[in-house]
This record gives structure tokens, C-alpha cells and sequence, in this order.
């Protein structure tokens, strides 16, 4: 059997072909935006503002970028807001004042999603925004900005099922036999949208599979392992191992950052009396070897291949005055469903 599962629509799939498969699972969402941009796109230029570099989902997510607009014949740049929204404002104007033709956004403070909308509205460029989603209402004052994304809830309820499957099939995984779940939640950056819906829904999740959850501990990590591991080592300190049942993270660098603690602590090292599950989201490539190590429970994918060419599919044919009123939902959006992965068990 193939060491991983990719749960929804039956598919088994060899994780170590998953950058390459990826793909696959949005071929249904992209197939008419690639016939539809299909010309070579010499002469758009396309600005690119990520919230931070030193990310490794928006690394993932800024190389599928790069393949597609190479793919397609349009020029890309991309700059660094180094998690500081008054940096990224200066990197809108200086783009929006040479002669690119469109953007693409990943901002580092979605609220501060309306400012930029205004600055690009003003200037007559299109917009594409990616991974933080402004609300509704800004969208709709530009009849020119755009989202693409996955839908967070998506995320949160796979993650949260993760846990409730696992929580069923292992009785012992209940150490004080109360038949709830005592968990540790570590939550990404405040006010994301992401970091809200994953972590609502996770924990509905296991209250819909018929489990009583109770959070023990939980913090803002903001999305980062460091600061998760620190987190988690303080958790543990405080509260005991032997008090915590299983770990949740909005993503995996915060759900390995969980598990160097428990390591450090002789738990996740192999001896299945010294286990706590440690589920996240993403499925980067460094929670997948956790996950053959047996250290981590399981991830969701959160498809950045797919979520960067969609992005670049989209903004070649807004720089090109297409009508791309085919392509999205309700008018502004372009969703990439999530993927529930886990360890496949030989029958």
C-alpha cells in the first residue's frame, strides 16, 4: 500500500509524487482558465506583493507563480513585504507607477485590503488577491479586484476530522477516560481569516463527530514553528503531557514546531504509550516526512500549485481584457479545494 492516503474522491496516492500530483486535484476549476489563456502572453507584466518571503507555503505559492507566467510568455516580479504592511504600501505605488499591467496581492494585514483596492482602482489595474481574502464588501467596490484561495472552513473541518477519526479508532488515545478530548489549539496570525475558520471549524468538527472538545491551552503562533515550539514547550510545562490528547495547528510549520517540543519531551519518538497526534495544514513537504517518521498524524493539502496558477491564469487574461466572468464564483472568485492526507495502513 502507498505510505499516504489522500482522503476525498478515493484517490491513493505515493506522497512522494505529490508536488507533481498536486495539480490534479484542480483540474476541474483551472482546465477553462488554461484554454481560455492559452495565447502566449507576450508584454503583460504582472507585479506580485508577498506579505513575506520567508514563508514556506507563499515559497510554494510564489514558484507556481513563476512556472505559469514563464508557461505563458508574461513577466513577473515579485517583492518582499517583510510582514510589514507599510512596506508593502510603498512596493503597491512604486508598481502601480511603472508599467505593469496587473497585480497580485497576498497582503500582509487583510484589512488593509480596502487601501490597496483604492490605489489600484485609481490607476485602472486589475487586481488578483491571493491566500488572505478581503471581505465581501471591499471586493465589491472594484469591479476589478479578484480572489483566489481555498475556502479555510474546508481546512478546519478535514483537520478537525483528522483528530475525531483518530480519537474513534484509538480508545487509548482518551487518557483520563472522560470521552472528551482535552487539545491544544495553535492558532496563526490574529485576524486572518484563516487562522478564524480553521480554528471554528476544526473543533465544530469534533463536536459533530459525536466527541466533547476541550481546549487546554491555546496561542497565536503566527503561522511559525519557532514560536510554536516555544508555545507548545511552556504548554507542557504547565500543563503536563499526560493532560493533552491531541494537538491542532492552522498549519504544519506551527504542527512541527509542536512536535520538536513533545520530542524534546519523549513523546512522538515511537513508543505508542508516548504519542500524541499533531494534525496541520498545508502538506509541505517537511510535515509529510513527519508523517512517514510517524511523529505527525496527518495534514491537509492546501494546494499552492494550483492556487498559484489559477492566480496567473487570471491575471494574464484580466491584463489581456478578457471577460473572465466564466470563470469565477459569485462574480469575484476562484476556490482550490483542500485535501485530507494521511498514512496509509497496509491491509
Amino acid at each position: 500500500m502507498p505510505p499516504f492516503v489522500f482522503v476525498g474522491g478515493g484517490l491513493l496516492l505515493l506522497m512522494k509524487e505529490v508536488i507533481l500530483l498536486r495539480k490534479v486535484f484542480v483540474t476541474a476549476l483551472v482546465l477553462v482558465l488554461a484554454v481560455a489563456s492559452c495565447s502566449f502572453a507576450d508584454g503583460v507584466k504582472i507585479g506580485s506583493c508577498i506579505y513575506r518571503f520567508n514563508d514556506a507555503f507563499m515559497l510554494r505559492f510564489r514558484n507556481a507563480m513563476t512556472a505559469e507566467s514563464e508557461k505563458l510568455g508574461a513577466e513577473i516580479s515579485m517583492s518582499d513585504g517583510q510582514d510589514d504592511q507599510n512596506i508593502q504600501n510603498g512596493q503597491i505605488e512604486e508598481f502601480l507607477s511603472s508599467d505593469v499591467n496587473v497585480l497580485i496581492v497576498n497582503p500582509v494585514d487583510r484589512m488593509s485590503s480596502q487601501g490597496i483596492i483604492d490605489k489600484v482602482k485609481a490607476a485602472n489595474i486589475p487586481v488578483v488577491f491571493i491566500n488572505r481574502e478581503p471581505t465581501p464588501e471591499m471586493l465589491a467596490t472594484y469591479d476589478k479586484a479578484y480572489y483566489v484561495g481555498a475556502k479555510a472552513e474546508e481546512s478546519g473541518t478535514e483537520a478537525g476530522n483528522l483528530i475525531a477519526d483518530y480519537f474513534k479508532s484509538h480508545p487509548e488515545a482518551d487518557k483520563n477516560h472522560d470521552g472528551k478530548l482535552q487539545f491544544v489549539l495553535l492558532r496563526g496570525q490574529n485576524g486572518h481569516q484563516d487562522m478564524i475558520l480553521r480554528s471554528k471549524y476544526s473543533v465544530e468538527a469534533i463536536r459533530n463527530a459525536g466527541i466533547e472538545p476541550v481546549e487546554v491551552a491555546g496561542a497565536i503562533a503566527n503561522w511559525d514553528k519557532v514560536q510554536a515550539m516555544n508555545i507548545m514547550n511552556a504548554f507542557i510545562m504547565s500543563i503536563g503531557p499526560e493532560n493533552i490528547e491531541a494537538v491542532i495547528a492552522n498549519n504544519d510549520e506551527m504542527a512541527l514546531g509542536a512536535i520538536e517540543a513533545l520530542k524534546a519531551n519523549d513523546y512522538n519518538k515511537g513508543d505508542p504509550a508516548m504519542y500524541i497526534p499533531v494534525v496541520g495544514v498545508d502538506a509541505n513537504a517537511s510535515a509529510l516526512d513527519a508523517m512517514t517518521r510517524g511523529e505527525m498524524l496527518g495534514t491537509v493539502l492546501n494546494d499552492a500549485d494550483g492556487q498559484g496558477s489559477a492566480a496567473v491564469k487570471l491575471a494574464v487574461m484580466l491584463a489581456e481584457g478578457k471577460d473572465v466572468s466564466g470563470e469565477v464564483t459569485d462574480g469575484k472568485y476562484i476556490w482550490v479545494p483542500y485535501q485530507k492526507v494521511t498514512r496509509g495502513e497496509s491491509k
